[in-house]
């Protein structure tokens, strides 16, 4: 997001490239049907709501909250950005990550001189120096984006030799540039770049030059590489002369050296706040992809890659209460499907178009979490100078639920207008977060845990209402039990009951892994429990807020068997003491089956091109038996509901009952005869509204084919 329409605070906007917050508008979210009453303030009331289900399965564990968990963008034009003030504001809403320079001025900022080029502002203060000071006052880390755009690998070599030798500040964190994809290579240009060549290929190579160049100074820092997010412009996209898209021509060229990806996530080109918050859940498929793309491209260090998404902001009207609505449930969303850092943007960015929301809020079009303090023509103001606006009580409400060091565990909603997350605190606690997206009806909400029992004292709440000031605590309702308000975020802390079946002291399993993955089976492997009176270990699958034991292992690693092909598993490993108790799960270890490497059948899926809201794919279908087949059913799952078939295909009859997809013959192509030589080729035009993975298996009359992918 960058620089755009953001007003750098007292002075004009900076140069750097205002360009569209999503050039994907064009893309038309799929809207459910159960989102779209009471979606905004003002709408028509509608009948009281039955009871929200909610349950939190203490067995499922999707992560502990690292340190750098969550962060904010700081920019070089914000004159208050170095201010005490900025520094405790910002301490006591839990951030410890601290992004500089700010967006798309990071392909344009000179570290020594503390300016960009192009003669972009930059505010006195807002050295490197100065910055750092502010980050260890709150002992925070940062995450430094390195000039790839009008810099060289000597230069962000320096850097690095003055942060970490010289001053010995230890930034462990390195973008090599910010959304370079923005360079024009692919017709937008918001990007600073002054290469001549503009493509991925390129930018991939030049990284390996910083990696190489920044590490030779510090071997102990991290370096991130930019990706592209699946859904979003311009993933799929293929320029000439290019092979394949961004992260197809990225990844393989930078797997061996980079540490982590970088993505942005922004919602597309929302119509509304209901919309804006109803596009946290395509977020999840989304995170997903690119971690199925960095398994497939980047390399045997793939599995070490981390994700980082460095930039996320509420797009529509993001200074009024759908902004910290957002926060509460995006940072969690990312945090619990992989991603190690969520970095708002950002801390301030100055008055903009002034709107106002349907329940009469006032939207400055400022987008930070601070206010700047400042007036239009109009005679229009922000609050006063470093007034808070929801989006900031959004991120403090986090550390109500997890701070670093808990455990993230899984929680699911019947009601798509309230979100759920939870943790298991260090403290033997858990805690759950309820968002109410719904504007005009509170909930009363039935909760239920799996693999943990409450006790029975009352529930401290903490609660962030509609356009509050403050965060209010109270001790009310019951563990099951709870009245979430209106457009609200509610916390609920939660002690355990003395015979919790989870042991509060058991550490977790450690770095699960799967290998010799299969078709039908895999091996998981853990890192043993240190300490305490472990007696065996037990395999969970994640099915939703459900859990299924697969296994149990006195050693550190379990053979899974009889699984099905082409399917996605997540899986988690936890300790069993002498009493039966059951540690903390282990971090999730997800995988995709195979398909059989023989078979009677063998499809290609080519996806031939793609763009923001459509794909064309054709099929290629070989019976490779000993006996000819008259007349064929082909059978499909899309792995997301953002994919469908469109009423555009070739040579086949398609059908489609949800993500479920069957195709049969058209005319002669009835017929296949024995061997490898007759082959079927049918196809579709497919929409889509977020992230598009292929299918990850085909059946031909219910026989799993031989599959293999091109692109």
């Amino acid at each position: 997001m960058d620089v755009e329409s953001e007003t750098p605070v007292n002075l004009p906007i900076p140069r750097g490239g205002v360009r569209p917050r999503r050039l994907a508008a064009s893309m038309a979210l799929t809207v459910a049907a159960a989102l779209t009453c009471g979606a905004t303030a003002g709408t028509t009331a509608r009948a009281a709501t039955p009871a929200v289900n909610v349950t939190v399965n203490a067995r499922e564990g999707l992560g502990t909250v690292p340190d750098t968990a969550y962060g904010a963008n700081q920019a070089v034009w914000d004159g208050q950005m170095n201010s005490p003030a900025t520094a405790k504001l910002l301490g006591q809403a839990g951030v410890r990550m601290m992004r500089y320079p700010g967006g798309s001025y990071g392909d344009g900022y000179h570290w020594q001189t503390n300016t960009v080029s192009g003669g972009g502002y930059v505010a006195p203060g807002t050295d490197f120096d100065s910055f750092m000071g502010t980050v260890k006052a709150m002992d925070a880390q940062a995450i430094l984006i390195a000039n790839y755009g009008t810099g060289t690998p000597q230069e962000a070599a320096g850097w690095v030799r003055y942060a970490n030798v010289t001053k010995g500040y230890g930034v462990k964190y390195w973008e090599i540039g910010n959304e370079l994809y923005g360079n024009g290579h692919y017709g937008a240009d918001w990007e600073l770049d002054d290469h001549a060549d503009k493509s991925p290929a390129a930018y991939a190579h030049n990284l390996v030059e910083y990696a190489k160049a920044m590490k030779a100074v510090d071997p102990t820092i991290k370096v991130g590489a930019v990706l592209t997010l699946p859904g979003g412009w311009p993933d799929g996209s293929v320029a000439s002369g290019d092979g394949g898209d961004w992260n197809q021509t990225v990844l393989p060229i930078v797997g061996s050296y980079a540490d982590f990806v970088i993505v942005h996530y922004y919602p597309n080109g929302p119509t509304s706040a209901a919309d804006s918050l109803r596009q946290t859940q395509l977020l999840p498929a989304q995170l997903a992809q690119v971690r199925q793309e960095i398994d497939q491209y980047a390399g045997p260090n793939g599995r070490h890659l981390g994700i980082a998404v460095t930039e996320t902001e509420n797009t529509y009207q993001p200074d009024t209460q759908p902004g910290a609505l957002y926060n509460a449930d995006v940072y969690f969303t990312a945090l619990e499907n992989g991603a190690f850092t969520v970095d708002y943007w950002d801390t301030r960015n100055g008055m903009g178009n002034v709107t106002t929301a349907p329940d009469g809020a006032t939207d400055y079009g400022d987008g930070g979490l601070l206010s700047s303090g400042q007036c239009n023509g109009d005679g229009v103001c922000e609050p006063p100078l470093n007034t808070p606006f929801p989006a900031y009580y959004g991120i403090q409400m986090l550390s109500t639920v997890a701070r670093p060091g808990d455990t993230l565990i899984r929680a699911g909603t019947d009601d798509p207008l309230v979100s759920a997350h939870a943790a298991r605190n260090a403290d033997g606690g858990l805690s759950v977060e309820l968002v109410n997206k719904d504007p005009d009806h509170a909930r009363t909400v039935d909760l239920d845990y799996a693999g943990w029992t409450p006790g029975g004292d009352t529930p401290t709440v903490y609660t962030y209402g509609a356009e509050a000031t403050s965060i209010t605590t109270a001790r009310e309702g019951t563990a099951t039990t709870q009245v979430i308000p209106p457009y609200s975020i509610v916390t609920l802390k939660l002690t355990p009951s003395p015979d919790n079946p989870i042991g509060t002291t058991s550490a977790a399993p450690g770095d699960p892994a799967a290998t010799d993955v299969t078709a039908d089976s895999a091996t998981i492997s853990w890192q043993p429990v240190a300490g305490g009176d472990v007696t065996r270990y037990e395999v969970y699958r994640q099915f939703g807020t459900d859990s299924e034991l697969l296994g149990e292992s006195t050693s550190t690693s379990y053979t899974v068997r009889n699984l099905r092909p082409g399917t996605s598993y997540t899986l988690n490993v936890l300790a069993v003491d002498q009493k039966g108790h059951l540690s903390m799960p282990s971090p999730p270890v997800r995988f995709i089956t195979g398909t059989p490497g023989t078979s009677t059948c063998a499809v290609t899926y080519d996806v031939a091109t793609s763009w923001g809201s459509g794909f064309v794919a054709n099929i290629s279908i070989t019976n490779t038996g000993p006996d000819p087949i008259t007349g064929w059913t082909l059978a499909f799952t899309f792995p997301t509901d953002t994919e469908s078939v469109s009423g555009s295909t070739w040579n086949g009859d398609y059908s489609q009952d949800g993500r479920h997809v069957i195709v049969t013959p058209a005319g002669s192509d009835a017929y296949l005869a024995a061997g490898a030589g007759n082959t079927v080729t049918t196809g579709f035009v497919g929409d889509q509204s977020g992230p598009d993975p292929s299918p990850t298996s085909f059946t031909l009359n219910g026989t799993v084919c031989t599959t293999t992918y091109s692109s």
